[in-house]
């Protein structure tokens, strides 16, 4: 059957040779929306190619969920107001539905952490004075001040011109130029500059190109090439920290690991590699209440990446948790001697049920609600801040009952012929029995989360950066992306300031380099 269009076998580097003509020809927006056009159709080209890709996956890549929520899924099959079945719920484990906090969404004065505080004394009165208004009592300063925030505007960069006069001589010819001030120094791009150049392109995913048209309409013309030139320059300064960030990483109890697809235009490949996918994988690591987050672009898969992290663990430290969903890429090769606990993500197993839920409204109701008791019983020992022996025998008490039941009625609808091994409930239910072990490790080892969706949200920084700027032009741009998506996002982890501590970082290059563990997010102040 001849097909209704025209198919061509263009190659990628044909695509870029008309791309760059068509740059030529059209008006800058023009061609940034053709480009995007190529360059998705490029990339949904390749899913197809992929025996592994189905409709349901791109079905989901084009229309995705809203949400997963148990609720919402539900809804979307035509299950809007069942009753709850008892048999699913702890519900002395997870208590009564929690109210939705009064507030009317605005921040309160404390949310501004990186505001400048100005205290203002009262023009007449001090403590102790007598009351103006009574004048029988006393004045005494309370607690708590009245607080004002107001809120100014500005550009991501300044830019500072300074005019020195210069005075030549009608004799001899000589010129006397004023001196700068001291605090002007040799540089012209100022630590901060770099540092906020890098927020904008690798903690908030705004393209080069896209900085240079916002800078230019405001008056602080920077091309996108002096912009990469800049975080380049400064990233060889803050190497030392992310180093050692991958080193603190290793000593993690919690590692947490996944990857997704990622494109650099200029990749050279080894004769022997016939691999063809690149990646940016994710590590998050969990320690003493510190996060970690690492990130690595290339053709390595996530497990290993976590492999090479490991390598740097200190021996002697008791086998750590791996938590990661169960593609088979993301379990490490170790070193003889070195010893993992592997947890899956319990999120995943439960997406199978979500995705097929509108073809077995019922049976996928059962599971999601089991599942969603056993997340209830979580929170309410993350409210309680339970310690992770505390917390592994809440579960054991009050989730085991749930996840033995549920695995009883897993394996009995297949044991019984109640479903089709072969259709979309026999394969999400054989995936859940296949990695039971790993998926209830929460029930056997203290400390182990239930989801691998911390790492899933750090990605996110990965993909927002792919979405907005679609490439990398080399495997040295994504390495220097990393290193800053490394550092941005443990400082949001941590709760530090990133853009503060990228610039302290640079002012204090040397110190960094002697000392880097005295430089991380979570105690860069103390010095």
């Amino acid at each position: 059957m001849k097909p209704a269009i025209e198919v061509l076998d263009i190659h990628r580097d044909e695509l870029n040779r008309l791309l760059e003509h068509a740059q030529a020809a059209l008006p800058e927006e023009d061609y940034r929306r053709l480009k995007a056009v190529v360059e998705g159709l490029s990339y949904l080209t390749e899913l197809i190619a992929d025996k592994d890709t189905t409709i349901c996956d791109l079905r989901q890549l084009l229309f995705p969920w809203v949400s997963e929520k148990t609720r919402e899924v539900l809804k979307r099959a035509g299950i809007e107001d069942a009753e709850r079945p008892a048999a699913t719920v702890n519900e002395s484990a997870a208590g009564e539905k929690q109210q939705k906090k009064p507030g009317h969404g605005r921040n309160g004065a404390d949310a501004y952490r990186g505001a400048q505080r100005v205290v203002i004394s009262h023009a007449k009165l001090h403590s102790g004075d007598l009351c103006p208004g009574c004048e029988k009592g006393k004045v005494y300063e309370q607690r708590e001040p009245k607080q004002l925030v107001r809120i100014s505007g500005q550009s991501p960069l300044a830019a500072t011109v300074y005019e020195l006069q210069r005075l030549r001589c009608n004799l001899c010819g000589e010129v006397y130029t004023a001196r700068a001030p001291e605090n002007v120094g040799e540089e012209k791009y100022d630590e901060a500059a770099a540092a906020m150049i890098a927020q904008m392109k690798y903690g908030s995913g705004m393209a080069f190109h896209r900085l240079e048209h916002l800078e230019e309409n405001l008056g602080i013309p920077l091309p996108a090439a002096t912009q990469w030139e800049i975080v380049e320059e400064a990233a060889e300064l803050l190497r030392p920290a992310f180093e050692e960030l991958i080193r603190e990483a290793a000593q993690g109890k919690v590692l947490h690991n996944d990857d997704t697809g990622m494109r650099i235009l200029h990749l050279a490949r080894e004769p022997s590699d016939q691999r063809t996918g690149v990646f940016t994988s994710g590590i998050v690591s969990i320690a003493e209440g510190r996060r970690i987050a690492l990130f690595f672009t290339g053709r390595q898969h996530a497990g290993e990446n976590l492999a090479d992290v490991l390598k740097r663990r200190a021996p002697g430290l008791p086998a750590p948790v791996q938590m990661c969903d169960a593609l088979s890429r993301n379990a490490p090769k170790l070193s003889e001697g070195a010893e993992l606990l592997v947890a899956n993500c319990l999120a995943h197993g439960r997406r199978q049920f979500v995705e097929i839920t509108s073809n077995f409204p019922e049976e996928c109701r059962y599971v999601l609600e089991a599942l969603g008791g056993v997340y209830r019983n979580d929170a309410v020992a993350r409210e309680q801040k339970l310690s992770p022996a505390e917390r592994l025998r809440f579960h054991q008490e009050h989730s085991r009952p749930i996840m033995n039941k549920l695995h009883g009625w897993m394996e009995a609808q297949l044991a019984e012929k109640k479903t089709e091994p072969n259709s979309g409930l026999g394969k999400a239910l054989q995936y859940i029995l296949r990695h039971w072990k790993a998926l209830t490790l929460f029930l056997r080892s203290p400390g182990v989360p239930l989801d691998n969706n911390v790492c899933e949200r750090a990605l996110k920084r990965a993909i927002l950066n792919r979405k907005n700027s679609l490439f990398y032009k080399t495997l040295h741009g994504a390495q220097v992306g990393d290193l800053y998506m490394s550092l941005i996002h443990t400082c949001e982890l941590n709760g530090a300031n990133s853009f503060d501590y990228l610039t302290e970082l640079q002012r204090h290059a040397e110190q960094v380099r002697q000392t880097p563990a005295a430089w991380m997010p979570w105690n860069y102040h103390a010095e």
